[in-house]
């Protein structure tokens, strides 16, 4: 990928989330297996989701067959959801997390033209179980009309799920090296080293700086997704995810992950600006920690949708977001039931560009 044929070498690059959007891409949940005992509140917090979303732009919601669709189009009627601004699309999922197997769509710089970048999915080198998964980008962008560019590497298509990484569409990309360069853990791409993820990330996605941290946060089994840790909230600012408390196995991984971003460097050779985001305090499950965690926002058009936990800093939280984006309002999306499937609000979304703002 190191010619005139690599997508960044025709114009596309990967946008900032809060560019504008055409739609925001959603899939109806129904796998019991990820909610064991809470499945029935889950639908409602999709729709919930969805409602806050659509006041801004469109949803495109993916359903497996026609009886979901119509089990979704009851529960989104129910709350009130605008339908006339959802479409559905017949996308069969194994899960529902879009973020990762759905659509990660560049845009030309300059001119008009989308292009969905034609990664591969793993269910993060973990489960077995992610055959319908596995197509959904591909069936996403023929569903949308756009083309499907392949994202091969030494003659291997490339893994790459969008949790994994964070840019602000000048040219930097946030990753962590749990997640893309451990060696044994869950590895998506064997035999791939930092140099390859680098490439990749300058020749698909745009962004030739990369900017690597340490490890993520606990009871993540995607196993170090940056979108927990540390998100761009502007072309010069990174929200960290803070953990105040010494004995907490976070605190140690964020601390070293504050310092990394201290000595980093922008596209333009400047140090981001760093502001601290609150940890909830542990949420666990049967035993099981899971991976609370306020980055894991979502900047739509209208609003940033933000997961709380019933937890004295949600208020916090939502107030340093309310701070960085003065054009939207920072809502919380109550995300308890949510989190228990191993993720929340970015985790469940994945954007679809739409043409870039007038300057």
């Amino acid at each position: 990928m190191n010619d005139e044929r690599t997508p960044a070498a025709r114009g596309f690059a990967l946008p900032a989330e809060w560019e504008p959007h055409e739609a925001t891409w959603l899939a109806w949940p129904h796998n019991r297996r990820d909610w064991p005992g809470r499945m029935g509140a889950i639908p409602w917090a999709v729709a919930d989701v969805a409602k806050k979303i659509a006041g801004g732009e469109a949803v495109r919601m993916m359903v497996r067959d026609a009886s979901e669709e119509r089990r979704a189009r009851g529960h989104l009627a129910r709350q009130g959801v605008d339908l006339s601004r959802v479409r559905f699309h017949r996308i069969p999922t194994d899960r529902f997390w879009t973020r990762d197997a759905g659509p990660i769509a560049l845009r030309r710089r300059g001119r008009p033209g989308l292009a969905v970048a034609g990664f591969a999915f793993n269910a993060w080198a973990k489960y077995r179980d992610c055959r319908r998964d596995a197509r959904v980008a591909e069936r996403a962008a023929r569903a949308a009309g756009l083309p499907l560019v392949p994202v091969e590497r030494d003659g291997r298509r490339v893994v790459l799920e969008g949790g994994a990484v964070d840019v602000n569409g000048q040219g930097a990309i946030l990753a962590t090296e749990e997640c893309l360069l451990d060696p044994e853990v869950q590895v998506r791409n064997p035999g791939f080293g930092r140099l390859d993820y680098e490439a990749v990330f300058r020749d698909v996605l745009g962004a030739p700086r990369a900017i690597w941290l340490g490890k993520g946060i606990a009871g993540d089994d995607t196993h170090g997704h940056v979108d927990d840790v540390a998100r761009f909230v502007g072309p010069r600012t990174v929200v960290l995810a803070r953990e105040d408390d010494p004995a907490d196995p976070n605190h140690a991984a964020l601390s070293e992950n504050r310092e990394r971003l201290a000595s980093a460097r922008l596209e333009d050779g400047s140090h981001p600006e760093v502001v601290d985001l609150p940890m909830p305090r542990p949420i666990a499950f049967e035993g099981r920690r899971v991976p609370a965690s306020y980055a894991n926002f979502y900047v739509a058009n209208a609003a940033v949708l933000v997961p709380t936990f019933n937890d004295p800093a949600d208020r916090e939280a939502l107030g340093v977001l309310a701070e960085l984006f003065p054009d939207r309002t920072v809502v919380g999306v109550h995300a308890l039931d949510l989190v228990w499937g191993l993720g929340t609000i970015h985790c469940m979304t994945q954007q679809l560009p739409g043409p870039p703002a007038s300057p």
